[in-house]
């Protein structure tokens, strides 16, 4: 199944194609093509996306497209179309769910020089906290409305711009946190000036402030207040492959603290970056033996995935049972479906691509049960494996957020699947019970030229059931904290420090 991945991703990643789109996301769109578009996005999910039906009924799938093509019969451009494609693309689930606007379009948006929200945001709980250093409104205000609208209404309706697995809201603050600004010119067009309300220091404030352009939202998002205790949730790259600053671990005293900010570490067990995480991993776990590590917190809340098998070492080393990557792996088909809506490979390679493609599904999926082709029983993700020799002995605190997702859940819900492991934080983004994943397919509509990728193999992981965990949901911390007001003026960690104090007053 690696390799099929891996042939995937190179050439889908060296496209050569070249296609005409809409000039602006405000330009009209003709409804017969919207319609047109929306069939060919159904069909294919319902052809090739294993995951349509793993939180929806087909009745409420079914309802979710009556209801696109009611909003199609008042919808008039490009945008309009986008966002009943984003909110479907939201409903079914997956965080592996993701939209593409056509290179012109985006090419145009960045090149807009206003009608932005000026400010970055954070959202805390349910607050929302202005998130830059400004002369117009404090860092760390409270917004209440913008334009007259209460935060309470404008931050649900931003949900669809960012998926997540099941049924998880907590997991769209991360794609809010970043954002924000894009997101609600989206949702509200664009504007000259925000009329915004807030609370700073108990007192009921109101200003006006101009809008600014795509461009310099996101260069005030990089020099945003928070930065420095969450730069590792937005990671920067080693040539466009393995994230810097991946991994780190640190000793107070008797407590240990390995942070995890990526599995984007290399691309298989034979990557020297791979290697190099073995040795970590391995001289981490002979110290804290030798030094008598009493207790041990695992913070993955900047997470965000990457690959195999880093996420399943780094669990050998916490667990004290034998396990499997997933119980059950599955997709919906054996050839790909309308191969001719899959434009990210080149005219010269697609037979190429088409042919190892589908001949690496039948050797990796060749079990045909009803509709489904389930995992090949040798393959990798179904061989045992066994704990580390040096496998922490002690107390585990588990940290997440809503960053935490693909392989940084999947690992985080192996742990937090074993007894006695304590999990502080907020729920995740990536599902307890199973998510999509593994390999993705990127399709393109024909006439909008929006682009949908999704992934295909339907995966069971292999975690123990708990009341606690209902199904759909992230994974759900035993112990729920977020970062307080205060700490987030002065940009400390709440939740770091808050499981430290924990440990030390002995109240465990």
């Amino acid at each position: 199944m690696r390799v099929v991945f891996l042939l995937t991703f190179f050439f889908f990643c060296s496209s050569l194609t070249k296609v005409q789109a809409q000039k602006t996301i405000d330009s009209p769109f003709k409804r017969e093509q919207m319609r047109k578009d929306l069939k060919v996005f159904y069909e294919v999910r319902e052809a090739a996306n294993s995951g349509v039906y793993k939180y929806r009924s087909e009745e409420e799938i079914n309802s979710i497209y009556r209801r696109a093509e009611e909003q199609i019969d008042s919808a008039r451009t490009f945008l309009d179309f986008y966002k009943i494609i984003c909110s479907i693309n939201s409903f079914e689930g997956s965080l592996h769910n993701e939209l593409f606007l056509p290179p012109k379009v985006m090419a145009s948006l960045r090149e807009e020089s206003e009608g932005y929200f000026p400010y970055p945001v954070k959202m805390i709980g349910d607050e929302v906290l202005l998130n830059y250093v400004n002369p117009e409104i404090p860092v760390g205000s409270v917004i209440t409305s913008i334009d007259g609208f209460s935060i309470t209404s404008i931050v649900p309706q931003l949900y669809k711009y960012y998926p997540t697995d099941g049924f998880s809201i907590a997991g769209k603050k991360s794609g809010i946190n970043e954002n924000f600004s894009k997101y609600f010119r989206f949702e509200f067009g664009k504007k000259n000036e925000f009329s915004v309300e807030y609370n700073h220091k108990g007192k009921k404030e109101k200003k006006k402030v101009k809008s600014i352009g795509y461009k310099e939202y996101y260069s005030r998002f990089d020099d945003r207040h928070s930065k420095p205790i969450d730069d590792a949730s937005y990671p920067y790259y080693d040539d466009l492959v393995d994230v810097v600053n991946a991994y780190d671990f640190e000793a107070l005293d008797t407590i240990g603290v390995l942070t995890v900010n990526s599995f984007l570490i290399g691309w298989g067990s034979d990557d020297p970056k791979h290697k190099e995480y073995l040795v970590f991993l391995d001289s981490v776990f002979t110290v804290m033996n030798e030094d008598q590590i009493k207790y041990l917190i695992v913070d993955v809340r900047h997470n965000g995935g990457g690959s195999d098998p880093n996420d399943l070492v780094t669990y050998s080393y916490l667990t004290a049972r034998s396990f499997v990557e997933n119980r059950k792996a599955w997709i919906s088909f054996q050839k790909i479906p309308f191969w001719k809506h899959v434009r990210e490979v080149s005219w010269i390679m697609r037979p190429v691509e088409k042919f190892l493609s589908n001949r690496g599904w039948k050797d990796s999926f060749p079990i045909k049960k009803g509709s489904r082709f389930y995992q090949s029983l040798t393959d990798p993700d179904k061989i045992p494996r066994k704990p580390s020799p040096k496998a922490f002995q002690g107390q585990i605190f588990l940290l997440v957020g809503p960053r935490t997702a693909s392989a940084g859940s999947l690992f985080a819900a192996l742990l937090a699947s074993d007894e006695g492991v304590i999990v502080v934080g907020d729920e995740t983004q990536g599902g307890y019970y199973g998510h999509n994943g593994h390999i993705p397919i990127r399709y393109r509509m024909p006439k909008s030229k929006i682009k949908f990728m999704f992934s295909i193999v339907n995966l069971e992981q292999d975690v123990v059931e708990k009341e606690s965990q209902p199904f759909g949901s992230g994974i759900i911390p035993d112990i729920e904290i977020f970062q307080t007001h205060e700490d987030f003026v002065k940009n400390k960690d709440t939740v770091m420090q808050y499981t430290i104090d924990l440990i030390r007053s002995g109240d465990l």
